[in-house]
This record gives C-alpha cells, sequence and structure tokens, in this order.
C-alpha cells in the first residue's frame, strides 16, 4: 500500500510538473492539451503499445531500433505525464541510422539501449554527467516541437529525435549544444521559434512544422517500468509511454 501511495504521488506531481511546463509553453501563443479519442485518432497496433505483443513482435532481445523505426513511420503517440500527447517523429538521418542498426538484428552494438525500471531518471543511469553529450545508444538529442497544427494526438505536440556526433541537418545546431542545461528548471532554460532555429541552422523548420511552430531542446533516453512498459524520457524528468491511439 505504502508503495502504491508512493507511485501515485510521484505520478501526480509529473502531471503537475509538465503541466507547469504546458503553460510556460502557453507563454509562446498558447497550446492545445490532451484529448480523448475522438473522430480524428484510430487505435495504434497492439504491437506498438501493448508489451507482451511487443516482446512476441520485436523478439528477445528486443530489436529496439526496428520497434523505434516502426513508431516513428505509423505516426506514433507517446503520452506524456497523462495529459500530453506528443507524436514521435524521427529525423531523416536518424531513422535511416536506426533502419541500418535493425538490420543488423538484436545483438548489434549500436542498437538503442533500455534501461532497467529502476534507472527512471537519467542521472540514475551508469556514467552520467551534466553535458550535452549523445551517443544514439543510451541517450539521445531532441526537441519536444509545440503548436504543430498537423501533429497526431490532438495536442500539436511532437517529440522529434534526430542523430547525434554527425552531420542530421535536423539536429541540435551549434547553438543548442552550446546553452544546453537539460537538467536544470525549464523556467531558465531557451525556448526557440522557428525564426531562430532557422537562423540557426535548421533549414525548414517552419515548412515542416508550421509557422507558430517552437521548440525547447532535450536529452532523452529509453526506460522500462513496473510493467514492462518502455518509457521514452527527457533528462529533465518528463516522460511519456506509447498511447493506444494516434
Amino acid at each position: 500500500l505504502l508503495v502504491a501511495m508512493l507511485k501515485s504521488r510521484s505520478a501526480k506531481l509529473a502531471v503537475r510538473r509538465c503541466s507547469l511546463l504546458a503553460a510556460a509553453g502557453s507563454l509562446f501563443g498558447g497550446i492545445a492539451f490532451f484529448q480523448l479519442p475522438g473522430a480524428n485518432m484510430t487505435a495504434a497496433p497492439a504491437h506498438l503499445h501493448r508489451p507482451q505483443e511487443r516482446d512476441s513482435h520485436y523478439g528477445s532481445p528486443l530489436n529496439v531500433a526496428q520497434y523505434l523505426v516502426d513508431l516513428h513511420d505509423a505516426g506514433a503517440v507517446f503520452n506524456f505525464c497523462g495529459s500530453l500527447p506528443f507524436q514521435l517523429s524521427l529525423t531523416p538521418r536518424l531513422r535511416e541510422h536506426l533502419g541500418q542498426v535493425a538490420q543488423g538484428g538484436s545483438d548489434s552494438e549500436h542498437q538503442p539501449q533500455v534501461y532497467e525500471a529502476s534507472m527512471d531518471r537519467l542521472f540514475k543511469t551508469p556514467g552520467y554527467s551534466k553535458v550535452a553529450d549523445a551517443d544514439n545508444v543510451g541517450v539521445f538529442h531532441g526537441r519536444e516541437v509545440r503548436q504543430v497544427p498537423h501533429a497526431n494526438g490532438g495536442g500539436g505536440c511532437i517529440l522529434q529525435l534526430s542523430m547525434a556526433n554527425e552531420v542530421d541537418p535536423e539536429g541540435w545546431t551549434k547553438w543548442e549544444v552550446d546553452d544546453y542545461n537539460g537538467w536544470a528548471h525549464d523556467a531558465g532554460r531557451p525556448w526557440r521559434r522557428g525564426e531562430q532555429l532557422e537562423r540557426e541552422g535548421f533549414e525548414g523548420f517552419q515548412a515542416k512544422y508550421g509557422n507558430s511552430a517552437f521548440a525547447l531542446h532535450h536529452r532523452f533516453y529509453l526506460h522500462l517500468d513496473q510493467r514492462s512498459q518502455m518509457w521514452l524520457s527527457a533528462e529533465d524528468g518528463c516522460e511519456g509511454e506509447p498511447w493506444a491511439y494516434q
């Protein structure tokens, strides 16, 4: 009972925290919030969001690279903090890389790592440090992108993962690397509008996400929970699991 109470309290704090992030994002012109499944949403394939079907489909050990590619290709939605739907989107370069890794099989050294449930924050993972580094295995570069009119899930939100340590036209810019402090409170972190991202090197951001879109860059990693569900988590603690609708 005590464990259940602590988990419930933790979940409520996480929801409150993500709600505060949404409120901060609204300073850029408002945000659409989570919607229940409606006429424009369809059920996601079971192997994309149910752990048992996932493991049966992608094998043991899990072909995580193929799983991420399939989530991207399906336009899958992650339910962040129980209140914000984010469509997962891989940059073309990262999708190409993960596709190649997937073909190498589950035992490839380049397979993305999924940490155990006990490592439910990035700072709990081995070798953690407060840096901007990512390796496309244990840690990924990414952005939360808001006010995207065509995002699946009805919330206008996309979670973009990009390729680190090599040229990715849609990856982090030099300025994002230099000012990254994703372990800090979001109130002191640099949100960027499309115009700024394009000036700094992300050509076509507004064409891809819309003129009103804005973004905050994060480091992300993957971990399981006690149900064996896979969570995609930002360094600051906000995280989401695959949703049953898209």
